[in-house]
């Protein structure tokens, strides 16, 4: 069967551990189009240029067009939770800040964590007849939350119909946006006060032992003895607000030439430390989170972004809800650390 011909229904965004996308690609595979004009494209777009329907550019078609047969309007959905998934995606530093992305079909979820003696750690030789050490693996005592977050899209469909997609997709990669900003305070909020399993984060001083300097200056020093603290992990990602980053980038040890080349170069901060450096405006003025990126954090995803394609499908705009459900939780609690300037 081609892409021309699939028969579109409501039905297919109630498939079972699939998504719409998924149950399109099970009609239509995109392996079937190696070779040909349509390679590279999924199954969605193949819709979308079977209904002429052109999503972005100068030329891009008006909302209505969406409208014009039963089967393009299931369409309609897809295209919206897409759009708002691209403006969450623009600016994400989750990918960069995350060790593991979980995906449930529930609301709830026990993460899990390793429990090993301090005194185990170190893997040292083991003789003839003597015990192993043991790491155990154990699940958390507390479930990990997880939270809605979304926006109610409110207008009328004759409000929209004439509308160009491409200004469409601005507002609603807007919508995107918030949502990241949304998780990246989330995730914040659990790095700092803990998954609700009684693991706040270290937290340190500049100019209390054992991270010298004077309470209130950011200097380099000081934060060679925050990076120390993270022996056996490695402090690769620092997040703290704008204020915060522009006395980091004032810090003289910045000024290295090739420190400065890469950040005009390419725009992205790195600390002479190593560490990517992003600004994070959930962080309080005056306090910096470090983290091994590897082993901190992990996010867990009750799905991808969803819409209430009935609503959106039947012309219905004017209460359809764009939400996504997450929630995070620690891995390994020694992976970050708070210094307060």
């Amino acid at each position: 069967m081609g892409y021309d011909n699939l028969r579109l229904e409501k039905g297919m965004y109630r498939q079972a551990g699939m998504s719409f996308t998924q149950v399109l690609e099970s009609l239509d595979p995109s392996e079937n189009y190696r070779g040909t004009a349509l390679e590279g494209t999924d199954a969605f777009q193949r819709q979308l240029k079977r209904f002429g329907i052109r999503a972005k550019g100068a030329g891009s078609s008006p909302v209505e067009k969406f409208f014009s047969t039963s089967d393009s309007a299931v369409l309609f959905p897809e295209y919206i939770a897409r759009t708002v998934r691209q403006g969450i995606e623009e600016n994400d530093i989750l990918p960069d800040i995350v060790a593991t992305t979980t995906v449930i079909d529930s609301l709830d979820y026990r993460s899990i964590y390793s429990n090993a003696p301090e005194d185990n750690m170190s893997l040292e030789d083991v003789g003839e007849g003597e015990e192993i050490g043991i790491t155990e693996i154990c699940t958390k005592s507390n479930l990990i939350t997880l939270t809605k977050r979304g926006r109610m899209l409110v207008a009328s469909y004759e409000a929209l119909r004439f509308q160009k997609l491409d200004m469409f997709g601005v507002m609603l990669r807007q919508i995107g946006a918030y949502i990241q900003k949304q998780q990246l305070a989330n995730a914040v909020d659990v790095i700092v006060n803990g998954d609700g399993n009684d693991n706040a984060v270290r937290q340190y001083t500049i100019g209390t032992e054992p991270v010298s300097g004077t309470k209130g200056t950011l200097s380099y020093d000081a934060l060679v003895d925050f990076w120390g603290r993270f022996d056996p992990y490695n402090m690769n990602v620092l997040l703290c607000s704008g204020p915060t980053v522009n006395k980091m980038l004032k810090v003289p040890e910045f000024q290295n030439p090739m420190t400065g080349m890469n950040f005009q170069g390419t725009g992205k901060m790195v600390t002479p430390l190593g560490a990517k450096l992003y600004r994070c405006n959930a962080l309080a003025n005056d306090q910096i989170i470090g983290l091994d990126s590897r082993y901190a954090l992990e996010l867990v995803r009750a799905g991808d972004v969803m819409v209430e394609y009935d609503k959106l499908i039947d012309r219905q705009l004017e209460r359809a809800a764009i939400t996504s459900i997450y929630g995070f939780g620690k891995i390994c609690d020694d992976a970050s650390a708070l210094l307060n300037v």
